[in-house]
């Protein structure tokens, strides 16, 4: 019976390629090429070994299409989430699902967590059925979700008595980002352990970038998200004031992409219907950003600046104007939908007291002359 290499050795001889000096097991010298196939490098073993499973949390918006890079990257994951049916469509192309975070950890030595808010991420982690519960020494634990950074050191300081590593790791790029596994993810934790979690954020994101100690990767989502939200309400109001000038929506967006107000709104996610396709506004403002999460990400916003006696003047503007979206009725629709015609409707006009059918005018005030 031929071993493989005794077969592979006899075909090559055939092939008169060039020698790489080393003789085999029938005489022949083998090249260079066939030593890196049937004896791979010590790096390629360890990425191979690199691929057990991953434990994912949340499979909203955002985590599901980050769950699924993982798994076109080769990992095996475990995964939750408190809607069962979010879970479905994962374990259809081959996610182990369980019951709760706790089940997760007692699998995973490696767990993405993508949740709303704060409150979720403390139930998740500190809860009854939470990570924390189950977690096993050396565990690493990524947060995706944007909370305020003061959990994250919370939950840092909690994993750290149970031996585990914290980091916390938001992101910004959208569900379409997320989708084409090109998100920014902002890293915030202990240095030595970044390339570890690199590797793992590399298959759902472009960009991977390292901000310090746990909750500076916080810290830089709000700071993103309130530019965001400025940008876009910024982004509305020229497009709708345009478009009350009589300019065509498309010809004013080209004409603002090549000039010096472009930018990620504009040109990205436009927030007028009809402008461009494959955005929340091309769809009735749905899937996407909600509404409801930029106001709370703006909210964070002005905690972290009372905290530190920042003035964000157009940020708290901007927290004002999207928590009116959503006593509007615009708190599941995407954060774009600002431009929508009825998102933010004018008040009625002032009617004129001594003829209530004239006309409002501009009332003058009259100065006493000293």
């Amino acid at each position: 019976m031929y071993s493989t290499k005794f077969y592979v050795c006899n075909f090559l001889s055939s092939a008169a390629l060039i020698p790489c000096g080393m003789p085999c097991c029938c005489g022949m010298i083998p090249p260079a090429w066939w030593l890196m196939v049937y004896f791979p490098s010590p790096a390629s073993s360890r990425s191979m070994a690199s691929k057990t499973p991953v434990g994912f949390i949340g499979l909203g918006n955002m985590g599901s299409p980050m769950a699924k890079n993982l798994l076109k990257h080769g990992y095996p994951v475990i995964a939750t989430d408190v809607f069962p049916e979010s879970c479905k469509e994962l374990q259809d192309l081959g996610a182990q699902i369980l019951d709760c975070p706790a089940e997760v950890a007692d699998k995973a030595d490696r767990i993405i967590t993508m949740l709303p808010s704060s409150p979720n991420v403390i139930e998740v982690y500190n809860g009854p059925n939470g990570i924390l519960k189950k977690v096993k020494k050396g565990t690493l634990l990524i947060d995706s979700s944007t909370i305020d950074p003061s959990v994250s050191k919370e939950m840092a300081v909690a994993a750290e008595k149970m031996g585990a590593v914290f980091m916390d790791a938001p992101v910004s790029g959208g569900v379409g980002a997320a989708n084409l596994a090109k998100l920014t993810f902002m890293v915030g934790g202990v240095e030595e352990e970044f390339t570890a979690a690199k590797e793992l954020l590399g298959s759902m994101g472009a960009n991977v970038v390292y901000c310090g100690p746990v909750g500076t990767g916080q810290a830089a989502k709000i700071c993103n998200n309130m530019l965001l939200a400025i940008g876009m309400i910024g982004t509305a109001e020229t497009m709708n004031l345009g478009i009350r000038l009589g300019l065509d929506p498309k010809l004013l967006a080209k004409i603002l992409n090549m000039s010096s107000g472009r930018c990620w709104s504009s040109d990205t996610y436009n927030p007028v219907p009809g402008v461009m396709e494959g955005v929340p506004s091309a769809n009735n403002y749905q899937g996407g950003f909600g509404t409801t999460l930029m106001a709370k990400d703006l909210g964070l916003a002005q905690d972290s600046a009372t905290n530190t006696k920042t003035p964000v003047l157009l940020g708290s503007l901007a927290h004002q104007i999207y928590r009116m979206m959503c006593a509007r009725g615009y708190a599941g629709k995407d954060f774009s939908s600002g431009s929508a015609p009825t998102a933010m409707p004018l008040p009625p006009p002032r009617k004129n007291r001594a003829c209530p059918s004239a006309p409002s005018r501009p009332q003058h005030i009259r100065l006493k002359r000293t």
